[in-house]
């Protein structure tokens, strides 16, 4: 898509703006965006994101993969090249490629926020279980072994829960 200011360069900026209550869109390239005031929010901080994130993987680009996403056509060499994921699809496609560089980035690759209203019994269970054990390894690391056995014994019960719920027996 074209930069609907010069109309010369790719549009990698997308702005959108409410303004009386009538949004209005508005594609530029980095250098209309810079003019017009929306330069990168980390680039106010001397900071790239795409450099940052692309050198996270850069040890995986050497690896040439002849595999490619089938859904968007992303090769990982391009992923680590650019520091972005092609589509939701190559999550799973380069899952094995991708996780040690999320793990580095985020710490973790479960997710751990909150869980959505629809979000169904099995998946809160899941959470509840995920959320004991970690409990559980600090409270055995602190020493703390009547908490951790009140822990274990919830885990457990939880489990037992889930095999309920999915029909199978224990």
């Amino acid at each position: 898509m074209l930069c609907q200011s010069c109309e010369k360069r790719q549009a990698t900026t997308h702005i959108k703006t409410i303004l009386n209550g009538e949004l209005k869109e508005y594609n530029l390239c980095p250098e209309c965006a810079a003019k017009l005031g929306y330069g990168s929010f980390f680039g106010n901080f001397g900071l790239d994101i795409d450099k940052i994130f692309g050198s996270f993987m850069e040890s995986f680009g050497n690896e040439r993969s002849a595999k490619r996403c089938p859904f968007c056509g992303s090769s990982f060499e391009d992923i680590a090249k650019s520091g972005k994921v092609g589509c939701a699809h190559c999550y799973e496609e380069f899952n094995e490629e991708l996780l040690p560089s999320i793990q580095r980035i985020h710490g973790r690759t479960n997710h751990t926020g909150k869980l959505a209203r629809s979000a169904g019994a099995e998946v809160k269970i899941k959470n509840e279980i995920n959320r004991c054990r970690y409990e559980l390894e600090e409270a055995i690391k602190t020493q703390e072994f009547e908490k951790a056995a009140q822990l274990r014994d919830k885990i457990k019960e939880l489990e037992g829960n889930i095999n309920t719920a999915s029909g199978e027996s224990k």
